[in-house]
């Protein structure tokens, strides 16, 4: 699975965990993704991956 929102495009960052004394190593921040149902432009249920973002947002339609 791709670490990616499929409605935004929103993926992993990346920067430093900087240690008290100030020393740097790489780490990531993965986004909050949920696999959801969802009704896709021709009518059919599918699963997708979204951010909690776009599904909070009324950016995901859930299928009734």
């Amino acid at each position: 699975m791709a670490r990616v929102c499929e409605i935004c495009g929103k993926g992993p960052v990346t920067g430093n965990n900087v240690s008290h004394a100030h020393n740097k190593t790489r780490r990531r921040w993965l986004p909050n993704l949920q696999r959801v149902r969802t009704v896709s432009d021709s009518g059919r249920t599918v699963r997708i991956n979204a951010c909690t973002r776009c599904i909070r947002s009324g950016a995901v339609v859930k299928p009734a």
